[in-house]
């Protein structure tokens, strides 16, 4: 006999109709409760109503551009010297490993390949890229229409892949499942459908966080297990060639530190952000930071290779960030310096890097690795 969830918050005020209506009605038939990482992956990815699948999703700096109210900026979208200076250590990785394609992983607006194709030219035989979004793909085929047949798709994992492997900000989009603890012992908190609305539901679990911490009463946190084993599948399906993965997270002891007692999970949207991801369901992005030690183990676990492992600004400034700042305007300037101060970008937002094949002391890791914190 199933055990019965436990209300455990309030209901919520709206959602999109069409979204609510089908998951609450996709709950009730699966018995009325679903762990945190089918709710998201329902919010992000349910064609047509999910997030990521519905068409309209807008990337962008300012929160009304041309195409209308933006959700959240990526780093190629704020500069395009982010894919200029990500460029010198492809560049350089395609060489170490005698590979010719690029692979790219959630390609967003398509606005990193575009800078990476223009940038890198004749180097990359072609660029492939890993789409799940029908809605997505569509737009990065007209972003990246000029640049012909060397561009193409894939919505599936290929069997086996050769070349450098890129993903910007794919990690944290990844369903995660959420730990609850109350002082003594642990639950998994998942949804449930109460009076007509989602609601908060823990259930007694097996389920522990990576690590053996202090952690207070209270405490609700993420545990990774898509993401790692995403991690694990690319390992085993690359040959030879390199990965560079660019997200926000740290290593697994700043991750579960006491004063993080209430977990990472965030939603956007319109350039505002808020923590209740069973609001507005399939109407705004939600993440998690990434556990980059749980990544580098999965990726070591599938035979890849730990190249290195450091901030966004550090691996920018080792890429070549500075003659390329010196070479732009003063607003192109002030843009890009986002991509390495301390309170945007350049600190929270980390690399890690891994290598199938022969091994290569990796141009973006020269100066400030730090392989040793993970």
């Amino acid at each position: 006999m199933r055990d019965e969830p436990a209300s455990v918050a309030s209901p919520l005020f709206s959602a999109d109709a069409g979204a609510l209506a089908r998951v609450k009605d996709a709950i009730g038939r699966d018995g009325g409760w679903w762990p945190f990482d089918r709710f998201m992956a329902f919010a992000l990815y349910e064609p047509g109503l999910g997030y990521y699948a519905r068409g309209d999703v807008i990337f962008g700096a300012m929160p009304n551009g041309p195409e209308g109210v933006s959700d959240f900026v990526t780093a190629p979208e704020l500069s395009p010297l982010f894919g200029r200076a990500l460029a010198a250590q492809l560049d350089q990785a395609l060489s170490a490993t005698t590979t010719h394609d690029v692979w790219e992983f959630g390609a967003g607006s398509g606005a990193l390949a575009a800078e990476l194709l223009a940038t890198l030219g004749d180097r990359v035989s072609r660029y492939h890229v890993v789409e799940v979004s029908g809605a997505l793909q569509a737009r990065q085929q007209r972003r990246l229409a000029p640049f012909g047949d060397r561009v193409c798709w894939h919505s599936t994992w290929p069997e086996v892949l050769d070349g450098v492997v890129v993903g910007n900000e794919v990690l944290d989009a990844m369903p995660v499942r959420l730990l609850h603890f109350d002082g003594r012992q642990w639950f998994e908190r998942g949804v449930a459908v109460s009076d007509g609305s989602l609601v908060w539901a823990d259930r007694p679990t097996d389920l522990r966080p990576p690590v053996d911490a202090p952690f207070v009463p209270g405490t609700v946190t993420e545990i990774h297990p898509q993401a790692q084993a995403w991690v694990r599948s690319l390992g085993e399906r690359l040959r030879q060639g390199a990965v560079f993965l660019v997200d926000y997270g740290f290593p697994e002891a700043e991750y579960w530190l006491p004063q993080r007692h209430g977990g990472t999970l965030m939603c956007h949207r319109a350039h505002r952000a808020d923590a209740n991801p069973l609001l507005d369901v399939g109407l705004k992005d939600i993440t998690a930071h990434v556990d980059f030690t749980g990544i580098a183990v999965a990726g070591q676990d599938a035979g890849l290779e730990v190249l290195g492992y450091t901030s966004q600004a550090r691996f920018l400034l080792n890429c070549g960030l500075v003659p390329l700042l010196e070479a732009t305007d003063v607003r192109e300037r002030a843009m890009a310096q986002k991509l390495i101060q301390e309170h945007e970008m350049g600190e929270l937002f980390k690399v890690i890097g891994f290598v199938k094949g022969p091994w290569f002391d990796a141009l973006g890791f020269a100066d400030g690795d730090r392989s040793h914190r993970l």
